[in-house]
């Protein structure tokens, strides 16, 4: 008899519908698994066998035939148990086709028959929904993940007794209930107030998050660079729904939301070690995983000491800067991940770091501070668009009291300048300054007589590129919108004029 039953695979980071047909003939025994599966849905047939025996339901001594279609699509993982055991049962007559027929069932079976979690379940329930699914079958700790996902019927499997129970028609599954961002905890952030001095750097970082430029901070230690660079998320606007969604995508692929959080509501902020791999920060892998930048989107990566990051790592961040997505391609398959995320990254001056330290002396050949900035390319630094310099703070500001503008202040003034950007670029795919094709550059950003004669003598003293000519003028749109200005004027293009002080020493 031929049974099937509804399941989920994620490639990437999107779900995709499996069909798990399941048929039993006659002949000696026999288990016959195919579609692709990976050597944790090969070992499916040991914790269904036990998880069966020891519910009292019996393995079937037939010829077992088990399909994952499409055949042509990678399954991995062990959220194929359930389903399995499911269609074994179906195909004896024990559960009714018509009942389960609706819902996408998902889980990995413990030998005792109790249903594990799985990773992936936000990708899995929107596929269900967007195959037209009525709900999905889950197990506990990945139901509420799946509850955010409007106009579907979210269960909880607890066990595999109580599944089947539920497709006979002799009992019932909970609900998580509905689940919307405002029902999630928020995490509390570091405020921006609590940074004594550095204002030309606050006011660096309220431009960055404004636009979403990227920014490179640079000065001797102890000036406050991280500090500033962990208080960036904490004047950034809140996610909308969809950035939600998208972001906690990622999270839940790589089993990062199954600790009590249904949903990512705060922007990410990720800070790897300089020692971590290219493959960590970009993603890839013999099976491609997402990496830093995709955990970052939509959020924020900080990348302290720049220059101890591996090159080939550095390198590969151009095409995610530029693109805002990954593509890792393989001899299997060819994958694409999110990663639109901004930006932070924290350097010395030099190898010692107290050059131009108005009371340390630096010990660096010019040699050696040639070598170590040239860790950094200028393809990447072109990708930078605000380029600041962090100075010592002094004691009297140390011993003042905080003075500076807060968080929730200055995440005001820049939820003001994005509405005039979601305005401005109201129905298209671009949503900051910093993202501007070249005709939105052209319309959004024309410069008139003196404004076009500053920058022109600016790019022939600089000698900006083409790209870093392009990113000044957004900025300047940014530092335009911060001041409610409809047109570009000359303070605000000198203003991102001096944001390039790396090319002003070049």
């Amino acid at each position: 008899m031929l049974a099937k039953v509804y399941s989920g695979a994620v490639v990437g980071v999107d779900g995709h519908l499996v069909e798990v047909e399941v048929d039993l003939a006659k002949g000696l025994p026999q288990w016959n698994l195919v579609g692709l599966p990976d050597m944790a849905v090969k070992e499916a047939k040991d914790r269904v066998r036990a998880a069966l025996n020891n519910t009292g339901f019996g393995f079937p001594q037939d010829r077992i035939t088990v399909n994952l279609a499409p055949a042509d699509m990678r399954k991995e993982g062990s959220s194929f148990d359930l389903p399995i055991a499911i269609g074994l049962l179906a195909a004896q007559g024990r559960v009714e086709d018509s009942r389960q027929a609706g819902y996408l069932i998902a889980g990995e079976l413990s030998l005792d028959g109790l249903v594990k979690p799985i990773n992936g379940a936000l990708p899995l329930a929107l596929a269900a929904r967007a195959a037209g699914l009525k709900g999905v079958i889950l197990p506990p700790e990945n139901a509420p993940q799946a509850a955010v996902v409007e106009g579907l019927e979210v269960l909880i499997a607890e066990s595999l007794p109580q599944v089947t129970a539920f497709l006979e028609g002799q009992g019932e599954l909970d609900s998580p209930g509905s689940v919307d961002l405002h029902s999630v905890p928020r995490e509390a952030l570091p405020d921006m107030a609590e940074v004594k001095g550095q204002e030309s750097a606050k006011r660096a970082l309220t431009v960055a998050a404004a636009g979403g430029h990227n920014i490179l901070l640079t000065g001797p230690p102890g000036a406050g660079k991280s500090m500033l660079a962990q208080r960036l998320p904490s004047i950034l606007p809140p996610l909308s729904f969809a950035e939600a969604i998208e972001t906690s995508k990622v999270y839940s692929v790589l089993g990062l939301l199954n600790d009590g959080r249904p949903l990512l509501v705060d922007r990410p902020f990720r800070s790897p070690h300089h020692t971590i791999s290219e493959p960590g920060l970009i993603g890839g892998g013999t099976l491609p995983r997402p990496g830093e930048v995709s955990l970052s989107q939509n959020g924020v990566l900080f990348l302290d000491e720049l220059p101890e990051f591996n090159k080939s790592a550095l390198e590969a961040l151009r095409q995610p800067l530029e693109d805002g997505r990954v593509t890792i391609a393989r001899a299997a398959q060819s994958l694409t991940f999110p990663a639109r995320f901004t930006l932070v990254a924290a350097m010395n001056p030099c190898p010692c770091g107290y050059m131009s330290h108005p009371t340390k002396e630096c010990r660096c050949t010019q040699t050696e501070i040639n070598r170590y900035r040239r860790r950094i390319s200028g393809p990447l630094l072109d990708r930078i668009d605000l380029q600041v310099e962090v100075g010592p703070v002094e004691i009297k500001d140390l011993e003042e009291p905080p003075q500076g503008a807060t968080s929730s202040e200055l995440r005001s003034t820049v939820a003001q300048a994005r509405a005039r950007q979601a305005e401005r670029f109201k129905g298209g795919q671009v949503y900051v300054n910093a993202h501007m094709t070249p005709p939105q550059l052209e319309t959004f950003c024309r410069l008139e007589g003196k404004g076009r004669q500053m920058l022109g003598a600016a790019a022939e003293r600089l000698s900006l590129s083409a790209r870093a000519y392009s990113r000044i003028l957004k900025i300047a749109r940014t530092i335009a919108d911060l001041a409610g200005e409809e047109e570009i004027k000359t303070p605000h293009l000198a203003e991102a004029i001096q944001y390039r002080s790396l090319d002003r020493k070049g």
